[in-house]
């Protein structure tokens, strides 16, 4: 038996033909992607409120430890399943967050074609039940959708990873095709729709595996060694902090008009990849070097968000900052590399 069906006997509990809640204050609620990282914080947070909660994972980059703690609440409801698959629960769900995608490279390139189907599919399938069941929906994209400014004219060798043919394709473009099918359901059904890009998400339940700037940093630095920065140390990237994302999500969910407009979620104070790295290894009072090596593929030299629509349209401004986010990222590691059975693999 697989693991999806194992853990789907093990945790599913039926609908017992629940209807939607006729509380405007206890809301049914599907969270694609509810096992990953930001989807089980998420999760959480709905749980609290008093919400039912179904999560929907097939657990191919979700984690089981991210829920666990979850699973002792009536509200809380363990569907295994790829979003890619045909979606028929019953269940009525007043909202639906979109979150299941592979969202880091070491996972979409690994199948890239699945990845696809996740993001095209998957997201057509929730427009789908959205519709049917006639459910907000909002879809957490990427910065990557975002039109690159400073592309010119370019012969057909200059094309970078940015490009359709590139390793990152199967991310960019699907993100991108997510978007225009919310659009288009907005559009030619009147489907309630949000629309939010988020820029470099860190926080605790981050995967060790994903190749990501903060946890490959911090790991590191946690095991003592070298940090390699790959490219110019002096490019720069925004961060945006798990919970001040989920109090985004929140927000612009709860907003009474539909949204088809993509908003940016982030914190826009700007660092270096340099800075980042000192401050890892300054916070875990680690002894690493920083190792520089050539960039293997092009990348932005900058990505600061605009989140102007974000603040005066939902009153959400980012509260963590930098070292207070890295703080609590280096202190999940930290535990997981003391305490789990299992040894925690290396970053990509």
């Amino acid at each position: 038996m697989s693991y999806l069906r194992k853990f789907h006997a093990r945790y599913f509990k039926p609908s017992s033909g629940r209807k939607r809640s006729s509380s405007r204050d206890n809301k049914s609620i599907m969270v694609a992607g509810g096992a990953g990282f930001l989807g089980s914080h998420l999760c959480e947070r709905l749980l609290k409120a008093g919400h039912q909660v179904y999560c929907v994972d097939d657990f191919s980059t979700g984690l089981e430890r991210n829920i666990s703690p979850l699973l002792g609440f009536d509200g809380f409801d363990v569907i295994a399943q790829d979003i890619a698959e045909p979606i028929d629960v019953d269940v009525d769900v007043d909202e639906i967050y979109h979150l299941a995608r592979p969202a880091s490279p070491p996972h979409y390139q690994a199948d890239p074609i699945r990845a696809m189907q996740t993001y095209v599919t998957g997201s057509l399938n929730l427009l789908e039940l959205a519709a049917r069941r006639g459910a907000r929906i909002l879809q957490v994209s990427a910065a990557d959708t975002h039109d690159d400014s400073q592309l010119h004219a370019r012969t057909e060798g200059d094309w970078s990873d940015a490009a359709f043919l590139g390793r990152h394709s199967s991310y960019e473009e699907g993100k991108r095709c997510a978007e225009a099918l919310f659009s288009d359901f907005h559009r030619l059904y009147e489907v309630d729709v949000r629309l939010v890009r988020i820029f470099n998400a860190y926080g605790p339940r981050m995967r060790a595996d994903e190749s990501r700037i903060v946890s490959n940093f911090v790991l590191k630095a946690l095991r003592g060694k070298d940090i390699t920065i790959y490219g110019d140390a002096s490019k720069t990237r925004s961060f945006s902090f798990a919970d001040d994302l989920i109090d985004g999500f929140a927000r612009i969910m709860a907003s009474p008009a539909s949204l088809p407009v993509p908003i940016d979620l982030c914190n826009p104070m700007e660092f270096s990849i340099g800075d980042v790295a000192e401050q890892v290894i300054e916070l875990t009072g680690a002894r690493s070097n920083l190792i520089l090596r050539p960039q293997a593929t092009d990348t932005p030299r900058q990505q600061r968000p605009d989140i102007s629509l974000a603040m005066q349209e939902f009153g959400w401004r980012p509260k963590m900052d930098l070292s207070g986010g890295l703080l609590q990222t280096i202190g999940y590691f930290d535990r997981l590399l003391a305490g789990s059975k299992r040894v925690v693999p290396e970053p990509a």
